[in-house]
């Protein structure tokens, strides 16, 4: 880049004042004008615009950011609620766990267990009943869901597949 010394900024000032004290009024109007135009179309791009658009998107913003914290706020909830809840033992949550099959799902669902986990196999079983069980198995059984492999049935009314999910340690 190339500097300027001050003789030569000097020069090209006083160049300039000539320049415009010989323009007529006519002329010095036109390039005001266009000065102060040149001037506003900056102010407008680097600092106006901008902010409007930022004022203008901010409602919006804040209502999905409240929404977040909404969401954030209930999960914290439900994690401090799960964390204050006694540990269970393997063996009581693999019982919770058949008592809820037994009495939620019946002969839809089939159960084997595999060290710390355990496979259910569905069979048409409608969605708001699957949703449903999944929230009491992990409140009551106190197991994870790790693993879902499911398929609509041939008439899209229920659920077909396995549901794998992660006992506590013995």
């Amino acid at each position: 880049m190339k500097t300027v010394s001050t003789p030569a900024l000097l020069a090209t000032w006083q160049r300039v004042k000539a320049t415009w004290a010989a323009a007529s009024t006519t002329q010095r109007r036109l390039s005001g004008a266009a000065l102060a135009l040149a001037l506003l179309a900056w102010l407008w791009w680097t600092a106006l615009s901008p902010a409007l658009n930022t004022l203008r998107s901010a409602s919006t913003q804040h209502q999905a950011l409240d929404a977040q914290l909404l969401t954030l706020r209930a999960l914290a909830l439900e994690t401090a609620s799960l964390q204050a809840m006694p540990r269970v033992k393997n063996t009581e949550s693999v019982g919770a766990l058949e008592q809820l099959l037994r009495q939620d799902l019946g002969p839809q669902a089939k159960l084997s267990i595999a060290g710390e986990r355990a496979t259910v196999i569905l069979k048409d079983l409608p969605p708001d009943t699957l949703v449903r069980w999944l929230v009491q198995t992990r409140q009551t059984a106190r197991v994870k869901p790790a693993e879902l492999h499911l398929t609509l049935n041939a008439q899209r009314t229920a659920w077909d597949g396995s549901v794998v999910l992660l006992l506590p340690p013995p």
